[in-house]
């Protein structure tokens, strides 16, 4: 808004003074924002962080009244990613991405009904796209969640693993046996399954974004293009699309976040559905 009073009032009236002024709100805009943004980030890390320290000290407290038939039949690699890894995948999907969520929800409809106002046509044609941002996280959103429940079932293997070779215990029976060569071959096998495992989330990825990219260029373009003939034929003023256009960049920007926030928060759940895998498995000798 700010820009289009310079292009459309203050410019063509040579208002040195308000042209001051307006420069000075473009930069107390980045200012305030980066201020609720350093709050923001402060509060989600203490409730992230005390997240963590719940799951934690309450995962950790039900295996100690778990009995010791259940440690024999349970690897301990596994249950020390469950109290690592996976309750810090948990918190995340609390913290960063539910505060995502609720930050671009208002970014998107805080950003439309002023979009509505400044010209509702061009905003129906930037929204029409929408649909487009909800099947691509749809599509990637299912076959990340696969693959995140993949890589934490093997990393919780290679951990076992470690834990049972690189122990006392575990190495004095690989020396015993002669199993150094087959230890070392059957480790790189697992961390092999974590490698490959990563690079397909990795390329699953970028892939997505590309998408996302793809998506905005389109509603940019064609925004663009109807401004422009707008325009020209004086249905709009130069200020009124260069505000709308900086208005798009701040609608495509939350809506590309949300769409990732839906991929993360369903690969979260995997870490979710981990650790309450144990905590809601009954005690097998009752207190």
């Amino acid at each position: 808004l700010f820009m289009r009073r310079l292009f459309d009032v203050s410019i063509p009236n040579e208002d040195l003074t308000e042209v001051t002024l307006l420069g000075l709100g473009m930069l107390a805009v980045p200012l305030i924002n980066g201020i609720v943004g350093v709050v923001q980030r402060r509060e989600t890390a203490r409730v992230g962080e005390g997240i963590i320290y719940d799951l934690r000290r309450e995962l950790f407290s039900h295996l100690q009244s778990m009995s010791l038939g259940f440690y024999t039949n349970t690897k301990t690699g596994d249950l020390m990613s469950r109290l690592n890894s996976d309750v810090v995948g948990a918190q995340q999907a609390v913290s960063s991405t539910f505060v995502a969520l609720v930050s671009n929800t208002f970014a998107v409809v805080a950003t439309l009904i002023i979009m509505l106002r400044l010209e509702w046509r061009l905003t129906i044609l930037a929204v029409s796209i929408l649909p487009l941002f909800l099947l691509a996280s749809r599509q990637v959103g299912r076959r990340l969640r696969t693959i995140r429940r993949q890589q934490m079932e093997a990393n919780a293997d290679m951990t076992g693993m470690m834990q049972e070779t690189l122990s006392v215990s575990g190495a004095l029976l690989v020396k015993l046996f002669g199993r150094a060569s087959y230890e070392a071959t059957e480790f790189g096998d697992r961390a092999g399954v974590v490698r490959d495992l990563g690079i397909r989330q990795a390329v699953i990825g970028r892939w997505f974004f590309m998408a996302l990219g793809l998506v905005s260029a389109l509603g940019t373009g064609l925004t663009f293009w109807l401004g422009a003939v707008w325009v020209i034929n004086g249905t709009l003023t130069i200020g009124t699309i260069v505000a709308h256009s900086a208005y798009l960049a701040g609608l495509y920007g939350p809506l590309t976040a949300l769409a990732n926030a839906r991929v993360e928060f369903t690969t979260s759940l995997v870490s979710f559905e981990r650790v309450f895998e144990v905590l809601d498995r009954p005690l097998d000798v009752p207190p």
